[in-house]
């Protein structure tokens, strides 16, 4: 018996040897294109990295109950379906410098329209302790400590606002900060369409 390799043989370790080889080049082009891609996309004003479309609009609130979250009162989607106004859920935390940044248009915006919070991924002091230093533009607010409630509203991180009609639809949702002026106007569009 020998051990020598035939020469078909040898070609094949070759031919695999050059595919393990060539596939992280492959992936690596793939990931620049569409990196490549996205930049130019945000040059043009076609692509933005905040506008994020989950499939949310247009659906009943998910169902949840939320404890409470000092100094506010919890609350679940039981709450959300009995309104008889609009209200505009915000999903935010103690940790998220946009969450912060947007505080100041809340508060202008709690004049106009109710608004209940959600801290998300936050110690309950935490949480507190921003809304006292920074003011508290919330009616209720709800604790979600392990960010089930977020994914089942299809959260993607925070800052986030969804508006909610009167029995529970939701019939806005943005994953920017309310401080963005183009984002408040689509708000205040969204509103005005459902009576607010």
């Amino acid at each position: 018996m020998s051990n020598e390799q035939t020469p078909s043989n040898d070609r094949n370790a070759v031919t695999r040897r050059r595919l393990l080889l060539g596939a992280p080049l492959v992936g690596a082009g793939v990931c620049g294109f569409a990196f490549w891609k996205m930049l130019a996309g945000m040059q043009a004003g076609s692509f933005n990295p905040h506008d994020i479309n989950a499939p949310v609009t247009g659906r009943a609130v998910p169902t949840f109950t939320l404890p409470d979250q000092p100094p506010g009162t919890g609350f679940s989607e039981a709450d959300l379906k009995s309104l008889q106004k609009p209200v505009l859920v915000n999903f935010f935390a103690s940790w998220c410098i946009p969450c912060i940044a947007e505080m100041d248009a809340l508060l202008a915006l709690q004049k106009k329209l109710p608004i209940w919070g959600i801290a998300y991924k936050d110690k309950p002091e935490n949480a507190t302790g921003l809304l006292k230093h920074a003011g508290n533009p919330y009616e209720r607010i709800g604790s979600d400590r392990n960010g089930r409630v977020a994914i089942d509203w299809g959260v993607s991180g925070v800052p986030e606002s969804f508006l909610i009609a009167p029995g529970g639809l939701i019939v806005w949702h943005s994953a920017a900060g309310l401080d963005n002026p183009d984002v408040l106007n689509e708000l205040t569009t969204a509103l005005k369409a459902v009576g607010g």
